[in-house]
């Protein structure tokens, strides 16, 4: 399974609760793109729009930018393939309980490119220092140093 794009900074803004697994609509050389590390998803998110999952913000540059055509967009929106009833969970998560849905990465399972959906809770700016301050200490408790 290689990884291809992967969002870093979803774990650190966002309480990650479950994961979720989901196919992609992509054009060939769009595909060629990703697997040449021409994408981007920090930024994006997941949203139902009339009941389709679909990826918004998420960039992908073009493959080969002399031979894409003219009305290539980098920044288009994306469908993505889920079950109805995949999706009827994530529509009563995300409304009730007021939860996002963010891309995490995008990797390959038997030849086709899947998305990693995490169903998330923002953090507040207090649980992002304290999160900072959890994983600087267990830095330097990995390099010997002692707490001050």
């Amino acid at each position: 399974m290689a990884e291809y794009v992967n969002n870093s900074k979803a774990g650190f803004d966002y309480e990650i609760l479950e994961t979720l697994e989901a196919g992609l609509v992509l054009k060939g050389t769009e595909v060629k793109a990703i697997k040449t590390g021409k994408a981007s998803i920090k930024g994006s998110f997941v949203k139902i729009i009339n009941g389709r999952p679909q990826l918004i913000g998420a960039t992908i540059s073009p493959y080969q930018p002399n031979n894409t055509p003219p009305d290539y967009d980098p920044t288009a929106t994306r469908m993505l393939l889920l079950s109805k009833k995949q999706i009827n969970v994530l529509l009563t998560l995300s409304q009730s309980q007021g939860l996002t849905l963010i891309p995490l990465k995008i990797y390959d399972k038997k030849g086709k490119l899947k998305l990693l959906i995490g169903i998330a809770r923002g953090k507040k700016k207090y649980d992002k220092r304290a999160s900072l301050k959890t994983k600087d200490s267990a830095r330097r408790k990995q390099r010997g140093l002692s707490e001050d």
